[in-house]
């Protein structure tokens, strides 16, 4: 591994700091020589005198400013050996002096060698050095890495990623199931490539494209696609890197971007998510936020200001447009509002047959069945569902991805991690005839959709699942399929009561009975499918600055309000007794069925609706007008 001496700079600054502690500390010189004469023994000061009046001192060497005293000594106690013996002396004794000059003993004293001083003065000055030596390396790798002298401070400048010629390795070939959007952006990429077909009859060419649509519908996807197909410079940028906690550098970025992006028009600036910059002007509790307020301003000014921005193409997306400033969405500004919806199936299959490109797929499996099981999936998920089936094959080490693998994907995606499947008997039998219910209430009922699989395995927070799959994309859903709806979910709870009793009845309704409320609710206050009359008494609209909820504001009387009260009650306890009926008329099948369930655990829908047909007659038989 090669290691510069930069980063070996970085990684021994803390050692060196630890370094220069310690030798402060303990690895100081000393004060002066006294260490070098090293005394064999102590001696205190008493005993001192005594031996100089006895004779026996014959050198005294003062230290430490006449504190310590290193003598040499001869006498029979001593083994009449020269011994060198330390003395600590009183702090003031200038009797001594005297004394020991009266006796001829050699004296000398040492004074202290002042090389502390040198010591602290390079200490002093090494810290601080390597220190700023550290700290303008740091700063010059800073500047390095973010693209040169400056870098580091220059907060105002714009973070979008650009490309001079676009490889976005993307292009309309791998964008599928948006036919629509695909094609207004080939008449934008034709403009950038060729504007004067456009310019001869007097079209100009649009300043912006806001994409709108649900999240995973190949917004970003498009924007790549766009790019790629144009071969200009793209700039790309979320809109929430404009607005930083420093005032004024939302402005400053938009106005750097702009400038760099007519600098190199004509060109394509992708901003996504641009939501995060560009919600509605004075709204919420506090009035709005003044730093995103005027980055939003500085934008508005830049797409359609006084000079304009020739050449330049935004394209924008968003999952949110209903939060968007209405200066933001006029023409002159997003020209061209293209909604990327969730595809039909024609958009499935072509999305599906991009990404199985890839994939090693078993001949037996059929990509249009697998489109026509996934109604409502968007582009992110059917992605999503191949990758899953190839990684679940890679487990269980196939060598391609079967219907198996695909059905267990989906069951994934929808409904979560496959549980522990039930061992109790009690809860098992109970599970299996709830959703028996729901499956053969959805079968003979006329405008129900038709059953695609009942499990006891449980997946996610459910213990069993019953899987309907339309027959077709319901863009429009008729009264008599509601119902049908309602009946079906009810299905469950009937077949509790029916078989159990009203007193085993258990909380595993309890998400059943919220889609029933919350449909029969939207049939009375949204759609007029009730006696109160063709109303729309609440709107779907909200303002989400003050929250999803806190905003709904009722917009009827009391009176009102107690009417839809009462339709509700009276759609679902019709809704309740039609499935009670339907429970009691088939309840020798239902038990036949659950015995199988039960063995099983899966019961396919194709085999569900032949025994079924041993004991009755389907097509379906039930229909009712609530």
């Amino acid at each position: 591994m090669k290691i510069s001496w930069k980063n070996l700079l970085l990684w021994s600054l803390p050692l060196i700091v630890i370094i220069f502690f310690l030798w402060q500390g303990f690895l100081v010189p000393t004060k002066n020589d006294l260490n070098s004469n090293i005394a064999s023994s102590r001696m205190t000061y008493g005993r001192f005198l005594e031996y100089l009046d006895m004779g026996w001192v014959k050198r005294v060497d003062m230290y430490d400013n006449g504190h310590t005293a290193i003598i040499e000594a001869v006498g029979p106690e001593l083994g009449n050996r020269v011994q060198k013996i330390r003395v600590e002396l009183p702090t003031n004794v200038p009797e001594l002096i005297t004394k020991l000059k009266k006796a001829n003993i050699d004296l000398d004293a040492h004074p202290n060698k002042n090389t502390n001083a040198i010591w602290n003065l390079l200490g002093n000055l090494l810290f601080p050095l390597v220190l700023i030596g550290g700290l303008a390396l740091l700063f010059r790798r800073s500047n390095s890495t973010n693209g040169g002298p400056g870098q580091a401070m220059s907060f105002g400048k714009s973070k979008a990623l650009f490309q001079m010629e676009a490889k976005t390795g993307v292009t309309f070939d791998d964008v599928a199931g948006v036919d629509e959007a695909k094609e207004e952006f080939q008449e934008v990429v034709t403009f950038l490539k060729q504007p004067e077909c456009f310019t001869a009859v007097g079209a100009n060419i649009p300043k912006g494209v806001l994409l709108i649509g649900p999240p995973g519908t190949g917004k970003t996807l498009l924007a790549k696609a766009i790019a790629g197909e144009a071969n200009v410079p793209f700039f790309s940028i979320s809109g929430s890197e404009f607005v930083e906690m420093f005032v004024g550098v939302g402005a400053s970025r938009v106005r750097d971007l702009f400038k760099k992006a007519k600098d190199n028009a004509p060109c394509i600036v992708f901003i996504d998510e641009i939501d995060a910059v560009g919600r509605q002007r004075g709204t919420g509790i506090g009035g709005g936020n003044d730093e995103r307020e005027q980055t939003l301003n500085q934008l508005l000014t830049e797409m359609d200001g006084f000079e304009g921005n020739t050449g330049i193409i935004v394209i924008a997306a968003t999952n949110r447009a209903d939060i968007l400033d209405s200066a933001l969405l006029r023409p002159g500004r997003f020209d061209r509002q293209v909604t990327v919806d969730v595809p039909d199936f024609k958009g499935r299959l072509a999305i599906l047959t991009v990404h199985a490109k890839n994939k090693k797929i078993d001949n037996s499996v059929s990509l249009s069945v697998i489109a026509r099981r996934t109604p409502g999936f968007s582009g992110a998920d059917l992605a999503n569902l191949l990758n899953e089936a190839a990684i679940l094959t890679a487990r269980k080490r196939k060598q391609k991805i079967t219907i198996q693998e695909i059905d267990a994907s989906i069951d994934r995606v929808v409904a979560g991690m496959e549980g522990t499947p039930l061992i109790d008997s009690k809860s098992k039998r109970l599970i299996a005839y709830h959703e028996i219910g729901h499956a053969i209430v959805g079968t003979l009922l006329k405008n129900h959709d038709p059953v695609q699989k009942v499990t006891l395995i449980p997946r996610g927070q459910a213990r069993g699942l019953t899987w309907f799959t339309p027959s077709d994309d319901q863009s429009l859903v008729s009264r008599a399929q509601i119902l049908s709806r309602i009946i079906g979910v009810l299905g469950g709870r009937a077949a509790e009561e029916i078989v159990f009793g009203d007193a085993e009845v258990t909380t595993g309704a309890s998400n059943d009975l919220q889609q029933v409320t919350s449909m029969a609710r939207q049939m009375v206050t949204r759609f007029g499918m009730s006696n109160i009359g063709p109303l729309s008494l609440e709107n779907e609209e909200t303002n989400p600055f003050l929250g999803r909820n806190l905003s709904s504001d009722s917009n009827y009387s009391d009176e009102i309000a107690i009417k839809i009260d009462e339709q509700i009650k009276q759609i679902v306890e019709r809704s309740h007794q039609n499935a009670l009926d339907i429970i009691k008329e088939n309840r020798v099948v239902i038990d036949h069925l659950v015995d199988i369930l039960i063995e099983k655990e899966t019961i396919d829908g194709s085999e569900f609706r032949k025994i079924i047909s041993k004991y009755t007659s389907i097509p379906q038989k039930y229909e009712y007008n609530i």
